[in-house]
């Protein structure tokens, strides 16, 4: 462990399930809580904050014990150097944004007006900060919200689900903030979230839990592709975690080149164009096979893959095709009829087919 790093080891009993995690997270960047609902994520960041008090626990980040029931210490919310961020933004609707960011300074011993001048130019609110709480948008509402917990200055920021009440474009449009947070502060976060793409874009390290326990933690990449069903749903379906680099951008057509590996793949950019290391989610079900190359079609990126497993069950319609070219894996869904056709079998090199407007950053 670094002089920084997270050690987080809990027992608390709930209604459905025991608790058990023993944690190490890094002293910097994002590390996500993933899991389904009521798999104790939510209860990981509140006996961290000290909002809730487990019955087994040791917290401690870098030299800072927080606490430890063996030693009987407990240090109480108030007195931890924390920031939570709730789903909701939780603001006071008589005031106004300056009113609520001045609000939040309250709690803290010696105030810095440069550290909630640093909050403001991160998330951008500085135009913001005159107007009534009720004239704010939901996506400018949560800037808002995580700008009055950085003002604090805390050594650890918490953010329990922070974009889940915005509809998809605002989690879009405040996602680019969240990443300028991370590069440019050296601040740990622990991010708790159900949305893959927040996963994808925002992991440093990844945990999935379920039913209180730790299934895998680690580099998100290796994680993602190791704990595959966590990621599969019903909206979804399986797919596969692919990573490479964000490069140059067609603005003609809005495409960026996202290389993986020696292929080149084009994907929908937006106005905040990102470039560098990236992840990509390639849901199954937009994951076309041919026996031969493609000429003549409207889908932008193919590449020769070998088959390598096929699941099919005559109870089912589909059939999941897992396929690999060198370290890049990939899986399709399609038809069991399409594989008895194609006479596709382990060991046949077909191209695969992605469709640019499915990928997912």
């Amino acid at each position: 462990m670094s002089a920084s790093d997270i050690a987080v080891r809990l027992n608390l009993q709930r209604a459905e399930f025991q608790l058990s995690v023993d944690l190490q997270l890094p002293g910097d960047g994002i590390s996500v809580l993933f899991g389904p609902s009521g798999s104790g994520k939510t209860s990981v960041l509140r006996c961290v904050a000290g909002l809730e008090k487990a019955h087994q626990a040791r917290v401690s980040i870098g030299s800072q014990i927080w606490q430890d029931t063996e030693a009987a210490v407990f240090v109480p919310a108030w007195r931890r150097s924390v920031g939570y961020v709730f789903q909701e933004a939780s603001l006071f609707e008589h005031l106004d944004v300056r009113g609520n960011l001045e609000f939040g300074m309250r709690r803290v011993k010696m105030p810095s007006r440069e550290s909630l001048k640093r909050a403001i130019e991160l998330l951008g609110i500085g135009s913001l900060l005159n107007r009534s709480v009720q004239a704010l948008s939901g996506g400018e509402r949560q800037r808002v919200a995580i700008a009055r917990a950085l003002a604090t200055n805390p050594e650890l920021l918490l953010l329990d689900e922070p974009l889940a009440a915005l509809d998809r474009q605002r989690r879009l449009d405040i996602l680019p903030w969240l990443e300028k947070m991370r590069a440019e502060l050296r601040l740990p976060m622990i991010y708790v979230t159900h949305s893959v793409e927040e996963v994808l874009r925002l992991a440093d390290h990844l945990v999935i839990l379920d039913r209180g326990k730790v299934v895998r933690s680690g580099e998100p990449g290796a994680v993602m592709t190791q704990t595959r069903g966590f990621f599969d749903d019903e909206s979804r379906g399986p797919g596969s975690v692919v990573l490479g680099d964000l490069g140059r951008v067609d603005e003609a057509w809005q495409l960026q080149c996202f290389q993986v590996g020696s292929e080149h793949w084009w994907v929908p950019c937006g106005p905040a164009t990102r470039t560098g290391k990236a992840r990509m989610w390639v849901a199954a079900r937009d994951v076309g096979l041919s026996l031969t190359a493609q000429q003549s079609s409207s889908v932008l990126n193919q590449i020769e893959c070998e088959i390598v497993k096929i699941e099919a069950s005559l109870e089912q319609p589909h059939a999941l095709v897992h396929l690999r070219k060198g370290s890049l894996e990939l899986r399709a869904n399609i038809t069991r009829k399409s594989v008895e056709t194609l006479q596709l079998a382990v060991g046949v090199r077909v191209w695969a087919q992605l469709k640019s407007m499915a990928l997912v950053d």
